[in-house]
């Protein structure tokens, strides 16, 4: 099949689109986390298994199935923060039961790690549209505060709490976007301009 009749046939057949269960995810599993960072919330429980679940499985197959549409974009960042939250369950899980335990320190050079993936993604972010580029700002701040609260400023930790929960809006707005504008079929959500 060549790639037009291959395209024409995708025509045909309505598929979803994979960025709303990314978005969903990605959104949802941040708010509980700072539910958490911000003290709304003692136990990371609920944390670890939307991170292994939603924020994780879900994420991560999601990114996967962008890889089909071409869109590297989304492979890259549904995918890699997939595995990002899947990690951070798994390195909760770790210190619970004194497994592979990472200190404070430890954590601070993963989250450091992860900013400079985010700082990748932020940069493409600018030139998709303004709603990504406002999510990916807020996303980089967000780890940018993490990073210095694990090494040795924690008082950032809330703070870093209540901005990655504008972040977590902002990906909800960018699932609402798709989801509402197809259903009302118009531009009932603006995404606005890219950045640069």
């Amino acid at each position: 099949m060549s790639p037009k009749e291959r395209t024409d046939a995708m025509a045909e057949e309505k598929l979803g689109n994979p960025a709303v269960v990314g978005l969903g995810g990605f959104g949802l599993t941040t708010l509980v986390l700072q539910f958490h960072n911000v003290g709304w919330m003692p136990s990371v429980g609920p944390v670890v298994w939307l991170g292994l679940i939603f924020g994780g499985l879900a994420q991560m197959i999601a990114g996967l199935q962008e890889m089909k549409t071409g869109n590297n974009f989304g492979y890259c960042a549904f995918t890699g923060f997939g595995a990002f939250w899947i990690a951070l369950a798994f390195l909760f899980l770790g210190n619970h039961f004194e497994v592979f335990q990472a200190s404070t320190t430890d954590v601070g050079w993963f989250l450091i790690a992860w900013t400079l993936f985010t700082a990748i993604l932020w940069v493409g972010s600018l030139r998709i549209h303004g709603a990504m580029a406002f999510t990916f700002t807020t996303l980089l701040i967000g780890f940018i505060l993490l990073d210095l609260a694990h090494f040795g400023l924690p008082e950032l930790t809330v703070v870093a709490g209540y901005e990655l929960m504008i972040c977590a809006g902002a990906a909800w707005y960018m699932m609402a976007r798709i989801i509402l504008n197809e259903i009302y079929g118009r531009d009932l959500l603006p995404a606005g301009k890219p950045w640069i």
